[in-house]
């Protein structure tokens, strides 16, 4: 995955309501400063003019978040009843997500579930960075739970040091690896390729192969829409497949209030605005 330009942009998904496309890293979403360029919105311009809605703020209904250093899925809606109908799916926490990072140690278990609450930070200078605290909140919210279990992101220089000049590499290493929307109408999906691999970064040289990347693929697209009665996949309740394993999640729990709380900050910093 080549840096950002305006020019190349992947498209992953497309219809009539909805466009997918793959992000690259160190590209804002939007901005109104004449600096900031190319952005997201600035890209999506120049490919797609007709596609622009000169009723919204920055002319496209961005679906979701994704962090200025995080490349990878993220999802456009392209009328206001399509944003509406992804916007519900995220607020029923139907939205199905995968990231793929590098981090800093080794990692001993084959998977865990991170529970921490996220809240502002208090240092003095740090005001835009998160921590783990009492208060709810979504912001970095990867990149805070992979620093405070010890292995912050390769490259993330907010949440984790680099050692020396020699260990900071080009980009942060997160990347928004699938994506699924079960709206009513679509199926909205798309997966897009693993960008950490030796051939684009030759840094990167895996040792050991614990499960591969297309076994975890087929376990994401098999797992049952949550429209459909079925659980909803990735939810902490529903634990991914081990190697050689194929997904048998339990029953999901009732959500309790925190996490209902939880859910209500996320809508309201990510809200679509009265227009959509």
């Amino acid at each position: 995955m080549e840096p950002g330009s305006m020019e190349n942009l992947p498209v992953m998904y497309r219809s009539r309501d909805f466009l997918v496309v793959n992000k690259h890293w160190d590209v804002r979403i939007d901005s109104k400063a004449w600096r900031d360029t190319p952005t997201l919105q600035a890209q999506l311009r120049h490919h797609f003019p007709e596609l622009a809605d000169p009723d919204t703020y920055y002319g496209f209904r961005f679906c979701h978040q994704l962090d200025f250093s995080t490349s990878g899925a993220l999802c456009v809606a392209l009328n206001k009843a399509a944003a509406g109908s992804a916007y519900k799916c995220f607020k029923e926490r139907l939205v199905t997500k995968a990231y793929l990072a590098l981090v800093r140690g080794h990692i001993q278990e084959s998977r865990t579930t991170i529970s921490y609450a996220i809240g502002k930070s208090g240092t003095e200078g740090r005001a835009h960075t998160m921590c783990i605290a009492g208060t709810q909140g979504r912001t970095h919210q990867l990149r805070v739970h992979c620093s405070a279990l010890g292995h912050p992101v390769v490259g993330d220089l907010t949440y984790g040091q680099a050692l020396g000049r020699e260990d900071q590499p080009f980009r942060m290493m997160l990347h928004a690896f699938y994506l699924r929307i079960p709206t009513p109408t679509e199926r909205v999906e798309a997966c897009t390729p693993d960008p950490f691999v030796p051939a684009l970064d030759a840094c990167w040289s895996p040792q050991t192969l614990v499960q591969p990347l297309d076994q975890l693929v087929q376990a994401l697209r098999a797992a049952p829409d949550p429209t459909e009665g079925g659980p909803r996949p990735g939810s902490p309740s529903t634990p991914l497949p081990g190697p050689g394993q194929t997904p048998s999640p339990p029953a999901k729990p009732p959500e309790t209030e925190a996490q209902r709380a939880s859910c209500l900050q996320w809508l309201s910093e990510w809200t679509l605005g009265p227009e959509s």
